[in-house]
């Protein structure tokens, strides 16, 4: 996956939300819906209080779709498990900077060395300083807009407001790498997530909840990108 910043917001539909007895149709609809990558929360219930998928649920619905698969683990051992992702076919893959700082570094350069896109997490009541050490290594921020743990929270508009354009501003003014938000994200918010020069919108409850999935992929890009280009009005 190019680390470079796309001309327009992307839609990362989280399979979090969706129909698990149906996985691969699951992510069929959002390809089909318009959505840009696919996004899979993996959780221990140690660093979160929710277990979900492995490397094994990643590697057979790899086999689904073509498109990006973004990896974010929230994990307690990321330095266990990062080359499995890797093998498993995931194009990214974002850890959370609140584990043991010994599991970063290493894991972040794995990541790097197989070619993928490395980012690193924060929850929403971490500073954006404790990403520093790691600056040389980051292709992604993932800014956290709820608790991580489960799907359909409420979105933390005072988060978004306060971190996005920072994390922008932090990780590359220029855009070379990608500011993602995950926590809520939906088209009623788009435009305070596209305000913060945000690059990718995790959507997960909004997308398999809706009526009319396709309509609400090209709701959130459009409100977001026009909100992230000034022209919204």
């Amino acid at each position: 996956m190019s680390s470079r910043r796309s001309a327009g917001v992307l839609v990362a539909a989280s399979v979090l939300d969706s129909d698990l007895a149906d996985l691969g149709d699951e992510i069929r609809r959002a390809e089909a819906a318009g959505a840009d990558r696919i996004h899979v929360d993996i959780m221990d219930g140690h660093f979160v209080p929710n277990i979900t998928f492995g490397w094994k649920t990643v590697e057979a619905i790899r086999r689904v779709t073509a498109l990006p698969f973004d990896a974010h683990l929230m994990i307690d051992e990321p330095g266990r498990w990062t080359q499995m992702f890797i093998d498993a076919g995931c194009d990214s893959i974002t850890l959370h900077v609140e584990v043991a700082a010994a599991q970063l570094r290493p894991s972040l350069e794995l990541i790097r060395g197989a070619g993928r896109s490395a980012g690193l997490s924060v929850k929403p009541a971490t500073s954006l300083t404790e990403l520093d050490p790691y600056r040389d290594l980051l292709d992604v921020i993932l800014v956290m807009t709820v608790e991580p743990g489960f799907g359909g929270q409420s979105f933390m508009t005072g988060v978004a407001e306060a971190k996005l354009g920072a994390a922008r501003a932090w990780l590359d003014p220029a855009g070379a790498c990608e500011v993602q938000v995950d926590g809520g994200g939906r088209s009623a918010n788009a435009e305070v997530i596209g305000r913060g020069g945000t690059d990718v919108i995790v959507a997960g409850s909004a997308l398999y909840r809706a009526g009319d999935m396709a309509a609400e992929v090209a709701a959130i890009r459009s409100i977001a990108g026009a909100a992230r280009a000034g022209t919204l009005r």
